[in-house]
């Protein structure tokens, strides 16, 4: 017993002495590196310029804007081209029933995803969250 005892000993203190250079190591390393300049004089504050009296709309997109007169081919669409589609199902969708008129469901369901078609489909049934129609004029 009193041999395991002294084994265990000096195998901490061996663990100590590591930890112990170890933190010697990181204590020079962080000596070593240059410390950061202080300005001598405060940095004025950055003034932003006052925002315009109207909304500033973008131009459409020359790519959105002519693929609606002509043909559109999936495979020649690249990545960029696809995520601006579903982006606009995803705010409109409108535009995902108009793809469906003019290409079919199985293009919208490749172009959009099945989920986004699903969901199109399933809003534009229920007339009941019509916020422009009111019954109280009829009441």
């Amino acid at each position: 017993m009193t041999a395991q005892a002294w084994i265990r000993e000096h195998r901490w203190a061996q663990v100590r002495e590591q930890q112990a250079a170890a933190a010697k190591a990181r204590a020079e390393a962080a000596a070593a590196q240059p410390a950061f300049e202080v300005p001598a004089a405060p940095v004025a504050p950055a003034v932003l310029p006052a925002p315009l009296p109207f909304a500033v709309v973008p131009a459409p997109e020359p790519e959105l804007a002519d693929v609606d007169d002509q043909e559109l081919v999936l495979e020649d669409l690249i990545r960029e081209q696809v995520r601006d589609w579903r982006v606009r199902a995803m705010k409109d969708h409108q535009v995902v029933f108009d793809h469906i008129d003019r290409y079919g469901e199985l293009s919208a369901r490749r172009l959009f995803s099945n989920q986004v078609v699903d969901q199109a489909q399933h809003l534009s049934g229920l007339e009941h969250l019509d916020l422009g129609y009111t019954t109280w004029g009829q009441a």
